[in-house]
């Protein structure tokens, strides 16, 4: 791995990262995003007006980036810089959100470190290959990234932040246990058994892939954070098809991980999954367990957030989680949809947590584009 990697076990909790400065032109350093409506929630503070943004808000659901995308495979679009600012900017200037979240896709760093992997239309990643057996994950585990393979990544970061001011930017990675899925079905799959197989059936070699999936990925967060990034989030699509304990004993370890490569940078951390919902205080320890002072849950829709905040407890702040069906629903449904969200994140009045709304997953592709800037100029509303 690069230099820049935190000290780390080999295997087990990490052994935390000395707590390092941000870069002195770092927008959370010289001034331009510590006082952003998002960074002050996700400091569990309720800011004036509440922060607002969209997974997946920069995609297919916007006219302009489609033409932007026109002649560009996903991956290699993800590896142009300049591309990579102006699709992050363009829901920004659209719909006024709080954040930009980077472009990007959470198989990038396995593409940098030389694995085989593509995008397919319709279908999502698919690799060169299944990894299921030891010799597979050896295979794996000495691939490293080269000391310029996060150039790219830099330099995207660093032109957007300049672009963007005082508005803050997300970066983000995919948590070991779903990228480590990807690699061991070799596709996306309904109910990652496989996946399940080999945590249960080998997990001396499980262990192996998913420290260095963990590796991998907070290395590219951690790229994007140096880079300007003023919050980080952590993406498992998949860990809601995992039992409590299988969670908790072969993914939770690499989560943590993850997180660590970023936590002695200071910055706040979300950490979000799908159908996670009996998951939520495993995932709250995660935060805790890697060292992440400012910590926030993301909530899929499926769970209230009253209940959510019951489940993390106060001390952390919450992300949710407005259902991406109801954005094509009447308008006075998805108002008042909107409105109880709000209202339930703030649940426990002025001693509430800190709230960024969001959807409870990504924005549908066929979304019309101006429901989303409504949706954003009724929550600043509120």
């Amino acid at each position: 791995m690069t230099s820049a990697t935190p000290a780390l076990e080999p295997s087990g909790a990490p052994t935390l990262p000395s707590p390092a400065p941000l870069p002195a032109d770092h927008p959370l350093t010289d001034g331009r995003t510590g006082a952003s409506p998002l960074v002050r929630a996700l400091r569990g503070d309720r800011p004036e007006r509440l922060p607002v943004w969209f997974m997946r808000q920069a995609g297919r659901s916007l006219p302009e980036y489609r033409e932007a995308r026109k002649g560009h495979a996903m991956l290699d679009s993800c590896l142009d810089p300049a591309l990579v600012t102006e699709i992050t900017l363009q829901p920004v200037r659209r719909h006024g959100v709080d954040a930009g979240i980077f472009f990007s896709d959470i198989v990038v760093p396995l593409r940098l470190a030389g694995v085989g992997v593509d995008i397919q239309p319709g279908v999502g990643p698919v690799m060169d290959q299944a990894y299921r057996t030891p010799d597979d994950v050896a295979r794996l585990v000495d691939k490293t990234l080269d000391a310029g393979a996060l150039d790219p990544i830099r330099e995207a970061v660093q032109r957007t932040v300049a672009e963007l001011g005082t508005t803050p930017l997300i970066g983000f990675g995919g948590a070991p246990f779903t990228l480590a899925a990807y690699l061991v079905e070799g596709r996306p799959s309904r109910d990652h058994l496989a996946a399940r197989t080999l945590m249960h059936a080998d997990p001396q070699t499980w262990d192996r892939l998913v420290t260095w999936t963990a590796d991998l990925t907070g290395e590219f967060l951690r790229a994007q954070v140096l880079a300007g990034a003023s919050a980080a989030q952590l993406f498992d699509s998949w860990a809601g098809s995992l039992s409590l304990a299988d969670y908790r004993a072969r993914v939770a370890p690499s989560s943590t991980r993850a997180l660590a490569h970023v936590a002695g940078l200071g910055v706040p951390a979300i950490h979000f999954g799908t159908g996670t919902g009996h998951l939520l205080g495993a995932m709250r320890d995660v935060l805790t367990d890697a060292g992440v002072t400012d910590r926030a849950i993301g909530v899929d829709y499926r769970t209230p957030l009253d209940e959510a905040l019951a489940m993390v407890g106060h001390g952390v702040s919450i992300q949710g989680n407005i259902d991406p069906a109801l954005l094509a629903a009447p308008w006075e449904v998805l108002e008042a949809h909107v409105r109880d969200v709000v209202a339930r994140g703030a649940t426990g009045g002025d001693a509430a947590p800190g709230h960024v709304v969001n959807l409870g997953h990504g924005v549908p592709p066929d979304t019309d584009p101006t429901v989303l800037t409504r949706v954003v100029d009724l929550v600043h509303a509120l």
